[in-house]
């Protein structure tokens, strides 16, 4: 069992914590990196605070802010809360629980098989249509998801292997670490607790990580991606799985769209699994990786602990 305030304070007092903690961090740290603003890009700080700059035409800082968010929102407030609830970093995260490697040759296998699966439930997340009354919010999820899928497309946009490594760093390394300690290492626990149900604060803490995306139109595929991290931190009882798993899947998407850009690979190809021609091969992966999970589930031998 855990000792320090994760056992003296209830699930819901734990979820404002790290609610507090998250906004704080997140406000706090990111009024602090405008004062570096200046340094990274050619523009002033006031223009910048005063929203006159365009981050689309300064891609150095785009990739600055694009940081400077994983670390303040997510990395940062994980390991602030570890502290709080246990004192210890590597005890609350369960960083030292090891997993065989065939584990980790496992995930890499399973993140290849779904990623059709799950590029076809977010063609057809995209397809989702509002009653003509709902057509306000409609509107207002297609700005979002076009702002989001711009961001996304200037972000990709590179030619040099500098420029993929950076985007390693950026969109599958930070946000692996630091999603995963938040949703899963922080997020997962208190709704297991709170619930008394290890399924249900699975796919709670699991929907919770998708809709922080603030993309309604990629919401189920992420959900699902949630939950899969989510029983992995489970079946391990270590947060590197998911981690690992997370980092995998981020860092696919990033080499294939790099490859793509760059026609060293089909254009279609970070696209596969998305058009009607090929759903008996997307199924048929989706199957075989699922197999793969439940191989898993069945092999490992580690409890969830108690504590949580």
């Amino acid at each position: 069992m855990q000792n320090g305030l994760l056992e003296r304070t209830s699930p819901f007092v734990q979820l404002i914590i790290t609610a507090f903690a998250m906004i704080s961090c997140g406000l706090l740290l990111m009024f602090i990196s405008i004062l570096f603003v200046p340094l990274v890009d050619n523009v002033s700080m006031e223009d910048f605070a005063k929203g006159r700059i365009d981050l689309m035409n300064h891609l150095p800082l785009l990739r600055y802010m694009q940081v400077m968010q994983s670390i303040s929102l997510f990395l940062v407030p994980a390991v602030f809360l570890a502290c709080l609830f246990e004192g210890n970093v590597v005890r609350y995260f369960n960083l030292s629980v090891a997993s065989g490697k065939r584990w980790y040759l496992y995930i890499s296998v399973v993140i290849l098989s779904i990623i059709p699966f799950i590029n076809l439930l977010s063609a057809l997340n995209e397809m989702i249509v509002f009653p003509e009354s709902w057509s306000a919010l409609e509107n207002v999820f297609r700005t979002m998801e076009d702002a989001a899928l711009l961001t996304t497309e200037r972000l990709m946009s590179v030619d040099s292997v500098w420029g993929l490594f950076f985007n390693l760093f950026m969109i599958a390394v930070l946000p692996a670490l630091g999603e995963e300690l938040i949703f899963r290492g922080i997020l997962q626990k208190i709704f297991i607790r709170w619930t008394g149900n290890v399924h249900a604060g699975i796919i709670v803490s699991a929907f919770l990580f998708s809709a922080m995306h603030m993309q309604f139109y990629g919401i189920f595929p992420r959900w699902l991606l949630g939950v899969i991290f989510g029983y992995l931190l489970v079946w391990s009882g270590s947060i590197r799985l998911p981690v690992f798993a997370h980092f995998i899947y981020n860092a696919l998407a990033v080499v294939l769209t790099y490859l793509a850009n760059n026609r060293k690979v089909p254009e279609e190809l970070p696209e596969f699994g998305s058009h009607v021609d090929v759903i008996p091969i997307t199924v048929v992966l989706m199957i075989f990786g699922g197999l793969l999970l439940w191989k898993m589930k069945r092999e490992c031998r580690l409890k969830y602990p108690t504590g949580f």
